[in-house]
Parts: structure tokens; sequence; C-alpha cells
């Protein structure tokens, strides 16, 4: 295996790793915790979701071939919650990830030096999937982090247990 075939096979499990995290993290939260603000300036984990999504959708659709930043993509909508169900917030959650995988899943070696556009600069493939895999852990981060407060007394943690040697 060549160093551009191993680079795709590790992305590609770290984003699904992340994707788990952030569903294992969801699971116990209840439909009224998805949509909790601890403030006015805070996002919900609903939110969250929601911005994720129109950034998958909007980056990895014609990921080739044209501007990461489609023109139709309306990034402030993104914060406001439209979403009343668990199973809406869900669906745009599978929307998401199923853009970006689909095109991730797609990309071959010979690729991974092209150039594609993000707001009107260029990028190199590699510097694009680094962008956004910088991008989407930051939010898995937040989503695990709001769901852990809410359910901080029956919290499972979804790593290594604190006191809990490692071989």
């Amino acid at each position: 295996m060549n160093i551009g075939q191993e680079y795709l096979r590790v992305v590609r499990a770290r984003f699904l790793d992340m994707k788990k995290t952030a569903e294992r993290a969801m699971d116990p939260c209840s439909e009224e915790q998805l949509f909790h603000c601890f403030h006015e300036e805070a996002n919900s984990i609903a939110i969250i979701v929601k911005h994720m999504s129109g950034n998958m959708v909007s980056r990895w659709t014609d990921f080739l071939s044209s501007d990461g930043e489609k023109p139709d993509r309306n990034r402030d909508d993104e914060f406001i919650n439209d979403f009343h169900t668990r199973q809406e917030v869900m669906a745009c959650w599978e929307k998401g990830w199923s853009a970006f995988f689909q095109t991730l899943n797609e990309l071959q070696e010979t690729d991974l030096l092209r150039t594609v556009t993000i707001r009107g600069e260029p990028h190199s493939v590699i510097e694009a999937i680094e962008r956004q895999m910088y991008h989407y852990s930051y939010h898995i981060g937040q989503i695990v982090y709001i769901a852990k407060q809410l359910n901080a007394n029956n919290w499972k943690t979804l790593t290594i247990p604190r006191n809990r040697k490692t071989t």
C-alpha cells in the first residue's frame, strides 16, 4: 500500500469514528436535551448538527469541480433552529454525513494533490480534508461536552473510563 492510499484509509476511519462518537453522545439525550441552549448565545446540539450538515453538503457536493461555499448555502440560517423532532435532527445529520462520505469514498490517491476552492481560496485536496477534520472534530467535541453536561448523572464515558489502566 502506498502513502496516498493509506492516508485516505486513515482519514475515512477517523471521520467515521467522529460520527460514531457524536451519535453515542446524542443517544442518551432526550428530544428536549437536543434542543437545549445554556444561554442565548449558545448553540444546542441540534443547531450544531444543522451547521455541520450545511457545511458538509456545501463543501462536499461537486467537491473537485466547484467552490466549497455554494451560492445557495445560507450559513446564518444554520444557527436558527427550525427542527421539531429528534428524527428531523438525525435526518439532517445523516444527509450531511452521506454527502461527505460519498465524496470522500470516491477520492483516489491521484486526487490528493489536486486543487479545490473553498470560499475562493485554493487548497490541495489534502488541505481541504484536514481543514474539515479540524472543523468537524471541533463541533463533535461540542456535542459531546453538551451531552455530557446534560446527562451528568447518567453519563457513560465514550472513551477509556478514569482510573482504568490500558495495555
